[in-house]
Parts: C-alpha cells; sequence; structure tokens
C-alpha cells in the first residue's frame, strides 16, 4: 500500500512515499499532487519507495507533465537504487529531475535552501 505525505515550506511541497508505487495503488499519489496545485515546486521523496511498475512510472509521468503546464516545478529526490535503476533501464532518468538531498541543501534546489534543510528529511 502507498502512503504519502506532504511537508510544506512556502511555495515548496515534498510529498514523501512510503510503499508500492503500483496498478491500484497511485490513486492517493495522484489526489496528493492535485492538492499541491498552488505550489511553487513540488518534489517526489522515493526513499521509502520499495516497488514500480509500468503503471506507476505511467502516473508519475502524467503528474511530471501535469505540473509542468501549470508552471510547477517537478523533481525526484531520494532515490532508492532499485527505483534508480528502473529509470535508467527505461531511459526516464533523462526525463525527470533528480537530485539527492547532499544536492538539494548544497544547491539551492527551487532556491529555497533554509526550507529545504527543515524538509530534508521524510520520516
Amino acid at each position: 500500500m502507498l502512503k504519502v505525505h506532504v511537508k510544506k515550506s512556502g511555495n515548496v511541497a515534498i510529498l514523501c512515499l512510503r510503499g508500492r508505487i503500483i496498478r491500484g495503488e497511485t490513486a492517493v499519489l495522484r489526489n496528493a499532487m492535485n492538492s499541491q496545485a498552488e505550489a511553487g515546486a513540488v518534489m517526489l521523496d522515493l526513499g521509502g519507495v520499495n516497488t514500480i511498475d509500468a503503471h506507476g512510472l505511467s502516473v508519475m509521468l502524467q503528474l511530471r507533465e501535469e505540473a509542468e503546464t501549470r508552471g510547477t516545478e517537478f523533481r525526484l529526490v531520494n532515490v532508492t537504487k532499485l527505483v534508480r535503476r528502473i529509470l535508467e533501464i527505461t531511459r526516464l532518468d533523462s526525463v525527470f529531475e533528480i537530485n539527492s538531498k547532499p544536492e538539494i541543501l548544497a544547491g539551492g534546489c527551487f532556491g529555497q535552501v533554509g526550507p529545504l534543510r527543515q524538509l530534508a528529511r521524510c520520516a
């Protein structure tokens, strides 16, 4: 079962995902993303994701496209080795913006280093 916990700071929303992004379990992700329509930036923290299938990848692509259409930055963060490998095999690693947490803190992802330090961990 996929669980989503949302952390917000200013116009940045981090969706902390835990579980499986698979067919039949993505509605909670779509609902959480839709509730962030006013966010200027959304990050999916995939550190707690243990499985993803083709449907899950498709949903993530749709969410990315919808976000970018409304002018919202969309990134993946804390990607597990398994999910990173799947993104590489499908070549979606060239489609998604993928950052590790240290890159975000050092590079000021979304231009908000301070708030992101507070949000950096999705416990």
